[in-house]
């Protein structure tokens, strides 16, 4: 019994003390090697601090280039189209930025919905694997892409529904003539009783409006190709009628009908949303951060 306690304190011993016990020399512990930092991945661009990878860039190249391929569109034809597909992302980041910023969130399941969705329109997983793999896309590359998209929906919608469908609008007579002199005669005219209309069927070089007395019917700021002539309008009051305003066709005279709020049409409405999302734009890359590590 006694030798079998030894044994055991013996055994014990040789454990805790890594056989120095038995008069052994130490094992000498292999070196550990080590760990080797990970590289970092290649940068297209930083905004705000926040990386656009120069893979995920070339992906959306690729993709950009397929989708204008198919279309018959000669690439050459694009001029420096890596610079625009560049400042696409980096767009999205700055939308997508104001969206968390604001508070939104996407929802993961909101996300895989919308790739069902898509799988669904394709035709099955099948379909859908196809795609991916044409589009350069792993199912985790096309979730992030995707959560970054409607997060920058969100602040566009945002910032479109800010434009209000009905403004302040006005309703006026116009007409255009060559010659300076020519255009101070026709006021002189106009203020001692001339009629508008007549003089411009008579005298406007301006074939699109002439036939109908020089009429513009209504619109809204921001809708004339003629700022000068718009600008002039909208500082008239109903009856008054313009000084000589010099633009690059020429003379013009303005006279206001009428002024007040009305409802854009559809177009102009489109078309004031969107200059409002690109206004938007410009005015976050001012503000922005932006780095530009390898150009395009």
């Amino acid at each position: 019994m006694r030798s079998r306690h030894w044994l055991a304190a013996l055994a014990l011993s040789v454990t805790l003390t890594g056989c120095t016990g038995l008069g052994l020399a130490p094992a000498t512990p292999t070196p550990i090697p080590p760990t080797p930092s990970p590289t970092p991945e290649p940068e297209a661009a930083r905004v705000n601090g926040t990386v656009i990878r120069l893979a995920d860039l070339e992906e959306e190249v690729a993709r950009f280039e397929a989708a204008q391929r198919s279309l018959g569109i000669d690439l050459a034809a694009l001029g420096d189209y890596r610079a625009t597909v560049l400042d696409g992302l980096i767009d999205r980041r700055l939308l997508a930025e104001a969206a968390r910023t604001a508070g939104t969130s996407i929802e993961p399941a909101e996300v895989e919905a919308r790739i069902e969705a898509l799988a669904a329109e394709m035709g099955g997983s099948d379909a859908m694997g196809a795609w991916l793999a044409a589009n350069g896309y792993s199912f985790e590359s096309l979730k992030a892409a995707l959560t970054e998209e409607l997060l920058a929906a969100r602040t566009v919608e945002v910032i479109a529904d800010g434009v209000p469908s009905a403004t302040e609008q006005v309703h006026a007579l116009h007409l255009l003539v060559a010659d300076a002199g020519r255009a101070e005669e026709l006021r002189t005219q106009i203020m001692g009783g001339a009629d508008f209309a007549q003089l411009a069927q008579t005298y406007s070089l301006d074939l699109s409006t002439r036939p109908a007395g020089g009429d513009l019917g209504w619109f809204a700021p921001g809708t004339l190709t003629t700022p000068e002539v718009e600008a002039a309008a909208f500082a008239l009051q109903p009856g008054d009628v313009s000084t000589v305003i010099q633009s690059a066709l020429g003379y013009h005279l303005v006279q206001v009908i009428e002024r007040g709020e009305h409802e854009l049409s559809p177009q102009t409405w489109r078309r004031l949303r969107r200059e409002a999302v690109e206004a938007w734009l410009a005015e976050a890359r001012g503000r922005a951060t932006i780095e530009i590590v390898n150009p395009p």
